[in-house]
């Protein structure tokens, strides 16, 4: 039995869905599944009684919740003990952030940061969402700037910081170059490039939620993950592509960004995350300097 088998436990019994305990872990349904045959094997006895249509716990399994939120809400203290034990010693931050925030909200938060604490060092991680959450409650990362999920674990703390605007990538050879403004309806017959759900899902939602809203329907020729890889596909006339306004200041030659009409202006959230109930002075102290800073920061998101 270990603390990870544990978690997977406890998220199955609180949502007594398996599909929403495994979105708030960032995993598939068919990994949490096998932690937790683990852990019942481990424990030998049955946990919980599963069908296509339900999930409850057995009476072990009741029993058991109660005493693994509370093991598990003891081994996070002690966690967050010893990690404001060592941050003490060395006055360091580890700070995770998506590709919007780390081309845009970020550089102009920790030049200001830099300046008020030049003792402080700041190691930068960029990634997915999915990716940096599970980092942040395992304590491998102290603060993180990502999308806000959909179901978000109660472990973690979020503050929204803004939201950003979405424009329209496009060929400079393309007959919309030159438009000042693009509805979806311009895009209805152009073939797309959105990134995969799994790893980017506020990215390729807001393409499709954008083109459902219309009444149309989204013709997507290819998936892409990566920003970089959209633009220059976008800029080998392989498809159009809806983006963050900060993707415009990429180095991609051959690519137009153009706005999209109020009416159907769509806009991606950005929030940072912390471990619930955890103390940091420096993350402090960074997030109030953000709070403070938000309205000047967004004008570069």
């Amino acid at each position: 039995m270990d603390l990870h088998q544990l978690r997977c436990f406890v998220a199955a019994a609180e949502e007594l869905h398996f599909g929403r305990a495994a979105q708030r872990l960032e995993m598939l349904p068919s990994a949490l599944g096998r932690f937790i045959r683990l852990l019942e094997e481990d424990l030998g006895t049955r946990l919980m009684t599963r069908t296509t249509r339900s999930v409850t716990l057995t009476d072990d399994g009741t029993a058991l919740l109660k005493e693994a939120r509370a093991l598990l809400a003891q081994a996070d203290a002690l966690a967050a003990k010893y990690r404001t034990h060592g941050r003490s010693q060395a006055a360091t931050i580890r700070v995770g952030a998506i590709d919007s925030a780390a081309a845009g909200l970020l550089p102009m938060l920790l030049q200001d940061f830099r300046k008020q604490r030049p003792d402080v060092t700041v190691q930068l991680v960029e990634d997915k969402t999915i990716r940096l959450l599970p980092r942040v409650l395992s304590g491998r990362i102290d603060l993180a700037f990502v999308r806000p999920p959909e179901h978000p674990d109660k472990r973690l703390e979020f503050m929204f910081l803004l939201h950003e605007t979405a424009v329209v990538a496009v060929s400079d050879r393309h007959p919309f170059a030159s438009r000042k403004r693009l509805s979806i309806a311009d895009l209805a017959d152009q073939p797309l490039i959105v990134p995969e759900r799994r790893s980017r899902p506020h990215s390729h939602d807001l393409t499709m939620k954008l083109f459902a809203k219309a009444g149309l329907h989204a013709r997507i020729v290819q998936l892409a993950d990566e920003k970089q890889t959209i633009v220059n596909l976008v800029a080998a006339e392989l498809g159009v592509a809806i983006v963050p306004r900060w993707t415009s200041r990429m180095a991609a030659r051959g690519v137009c960004y153009i706005p999209l009409k109020a009416s159907d202006m769509n806009r991606l959230p950005l929030a940072a995350a912390w471990t619930r109930g955890s103390r940091d002075s420096i993350r402090d102290e960074m997030l109030m300097m953000l709070q403070s800073g938000i309205s000047g920061y967004a004008l570069e998101a």
